[in-house]
């Protein structure tokens, strides 16, 4: 149950079986004007909105031909996609159960799978001109240890984009607080003529997280 507070903000009564994190989760949800937006627009998470600013400020989804949304659940991401480039084809994967999408396959398995990569570009039918991240890691609690995890999936999410982009591609990967370490910008900047981090607005302040764009791929080196 929720009742008005000062300022017209919802407060959560805090629930005999609710812990006081989950009742700030849901407060917050609650009184999150991105969550209310998503919900009044059809997307299925307030996630959709950080695509939309940053294409804003980037240019990310002209053009767009296949594109690839790694770590897809629930679906924000690929409902962007399909709104703004109807006619491109799109491939997202997740451990997590995704409810269908129309126009979107979705592969439900560990992208950390060896069998991952391959099954994507077999389910695209051609090299993907866009490949999109919003992969995390699960957290359990020590910094050190989360952070590890998840920069595992970015560079996982680079090696993909820079063995299966087209020349002039663009990836797009969740990173935390500080960016992307040096190896793999330094990597980034040798396949990629522009590489910059950006928070968009719709990440909550108290986030970490922050997203590396990189523009431009230069193709692979011809063996």
């Amino acid at each position: 149950m929720s009742r008005a507070g000062r300022g017209g903000r919802e407060r959560v009564k805090t629930a005999k079986r609710r812990t006081v994190s989950s009742t700030r989760w849901l407060q917050r949800q609650i009184n999150d004007p991105y969550v209310r937006k998503a919900q009044d627009e059809g997307y299925r998470s307030r996630a959709a909105y950080k695509l939309i600013e940053l294409d804003e400020r980037f240019g990310l989804l002209r053009g767009v031909r296949r594109a690839v949304d790694l770590g897809i659940a629930p679906g924000g991401w690929s409902q962007v996609l399909r709104k703004q480039c109807p006619k491109a084809g799109v491939v997202g994967i997740d451990l997590l159960e995704t409810e269908p999408l129309e126009g979107v396959t979705i592969l439900h398995m560990d992208f950390m799978d060896d069998e991952a990569p391959g099954a994507i570009e077999a389910a695209l039918g051609g090299a993907p001109d866009l490949v999109l991240s919003d992969m995390a890691a699960n957290t359990v609690g020590h910094k050190r240890t989360d952070h590890l995890r998840t920069m595992a999936l970015v560079e996982t999410a680079v090696d993909f984009a820079v063995s299966t982009l087209e020349p002039g591609g663009t990836f797009v990967s969740k990173v935390l607080a500080g960016g992307t370490d040096s190896e793999l910008l330094a990597l980034l900047k040798q396949h990629f003529t522009s590489v910059k981090h950006a928070k968009p607005p719709a990440s909550r302040k108290g986030s970490s997280e922050w997203y590396v764009v990189a523009k431009g791929f230069k193709g692979r080196e011809k063996t």
